[in-house]
Parts: structure tokens; C-alpha cells; sequence
């Protein structure tokens, strides 16, 4: 089991989230209890990169969809950047790849 660590930093579009370790039922919630501490503006963009990402399961993807539902609440908009083979099949599979804008790095 890896820990999960989430590292922030600012982009011209908004905050850039770096989540490596495992997003899963133990770890999900601190993804979701760092999302109320977060502020967005009207017209960002928080980008998920998820390269470091080594394992997600359902709590983790639900943790994902609070974040895009935050974003969404906020006025603004999510990005998933950087997104690791295995998390990117699931996306797929539950058609989640169809609404969750999906970047090939955080740049």
C-alpha cells in the first residue's frame, strides 16, 4: 500500500493537484476533505494529475466525481491530466472519459 499525497501548485488556468499513492476507500476521503478547503473561481480550471496515481477503486473515482461536482458548483471546470493506463480503462468502462475533460499532462 502506498499513502496517498497531494501536491498543489498554481497554474495560469487555476490549481494543479499532483496525487500519487493510492486513491482508494482508506484514502478517498482526505481527497474529499481537501476539497472543501479549496476555492475556485469562476472560469478556472483544477487539473487532477494523476501520473502518480498507482491505484483507484470505486470510493476513489467517487472522490473524483466530488471534484468535479466542487469545480462545478464553483463555476468552474476540472481536468484529469496525466491519467495512469489502468484508472483511464475504467474511466471508459463507466463512461466517465465522456465527462471529465482528459489531458495528456498539467502543464
Amino acid at each position: 500500500m502506498s499513502p496517498l499525497k497531494i501536491t498543489t501548485r498554481d497554474a495560469t488556468t487555476g490549481p494543479v493537484w499532483e496525487i500519487s499513492g493510492e486513491l482508494d476507500y482508506n484514502t478517498a476521503p482526505e481527497l474529499c476533505k481537501k476539497l472543501t478547503t479549496l476555492a475556485l473561481r469562476p472560469g478556472q480550471r483544477l487539473v487532477l494529475e494523476l501520473a502518480g496515481m498507482t491505484f483507484c477503486d470505486s470510493s476513489g473515482i467517487s472522490a473524483l466525481i466530488a471534484a468535479r461536482n466542487h469545480a462545478h458548483a464553483e463555476q468552474a471546470d476540472v481536468a484529469l491530466a496525466s491519467v495512469p493506463a489502468h484508472t483511464l480503462r475504467v474511466l471508459r468502462v463507466v463512461g466517465l472519459d465522456q465527462i471529465f475533460p482528459l489531458e495528456p499532462d498539467s502543464r
